[in-house]
């Protein structure tokens, strides 16, 4: 059955309008951000006061509204774009309100190289293609289930592969964060995709030139550390480019976050889809 992408709601907001919601209690030192950086991808305590604490506010009312667990929250976005960071980040600011926040990343439901291999699929890292997405769908659905001791394969970039016999055990999180290229990848059949078990969606965007500078930038770094002596090999880019419209700010900060907060938009599960633009 066709969406009609019409009758969804779209609000826009500059950064500054955004920080007009404040981030309340969910704000970290500078201490505890310098821990959660990744590679060449620097972020400051005014990017959570301003950008990631308005959002867990938001979060926190639709947690409340739904008052089931686990909650799961969606990060996707292109490759280098930022999402491992601003998982970690998303997840220690969360964990303020002394909620069990779990983060999955999807790298550990990528077939090991030697499937890739034996299916001619490694210029292909990264498409929905090499994924296990049977196991990834079988994760989720094993997760709003209510089961516990759940095992995600474990991913290492050092060695470009899953790492055979480890684990991460997921046990009953009361919000687990989601993160990975193709997660809110649709499919053409209306068949069961990963986001009909999301309960929101936040997709990272930016200026395609800055991230090919990002990759560039990431990669040389890699380059010269985790992948010397490896025989690693780049990753393969992917786009995707979110609808947007644009609203008035209304005065009420408070009420206009749950305004926001009930609205149904364009993702599959009825979840809410927030889209937040990086810039140099």
């Amino acid at each position: 059955m066709k969406r009609d992408r019409s009758a969804y709601f779209f609000d826009s907001f500059t950064r500054s309008q955004w920080a007009r919601f404040g981030a309340g209690s969910y704000r970290l030192s500078a201490n505890a951000l310098s821990s959660l950086k990744g590679i060449n991808e620097p972020i400051l305590v005014s990017e959570v006061d301003e950008v990631i604490g308005p959002l867990c506010r938001l979060i926190d009312l639709r947690i409340k509204e739904k008052s089931t667990y686990p909650f799961v929250i969606a990060v996707s976005g292109s490759v280098a774009v930022g999402k491992s960071t601003f998982s970690r980040v998303l997840r220690a600011v969360l964990a303020r309100a002394s909620r069990t926040v779990e983060l999955v990343a999807t790298d550990g439901f990528l077939w090991p190289t030697a499937i890739l291999e034996q299916r001619d699929l490694m210029r292909r890292k990264g498409f929905p293609e090499s994924y296990d997405l049977e196991n990834m769908l079988a994760f989720l659905a094993n997760l709003k289930a209510g089961k516990s001791a759940l095992q995600v394969p474990v991913y290492s970039h050092e060695l470009y592969d899953i790492v055979p016999g480890q684990f991460q055990t997921i046990t009953l999180p009361q919000v687990l964060i989601f993160e990975g290229l193709n997660v809110l990848q649709g499919s053409p059949d209306n068949a069961v995709v990963a986001a009909d078990y999301f309960d929101f969606s936040i997709y990272l965007d930016a200026d395609q030139n800055d991230i090919e500078q990002w990759y560039v930038d990431r990669f040389s770094v890699l380059q010269k550390t985790v992948f010397r002596g490896s025989k690693n090999r780049a990753p393969n880019m992917a786009n995707n480019q979110p609808a947007q419209s644009s609203a008035e700010h209304p005065a009420d900060a408070g009420a206009r976050l749950r305004d926001i907060a009930q609205r149904s938009v364009a993702c599959r599960g009825g979840s809410s889809v927030a889209t937040f633009a990086r810039g140099r």
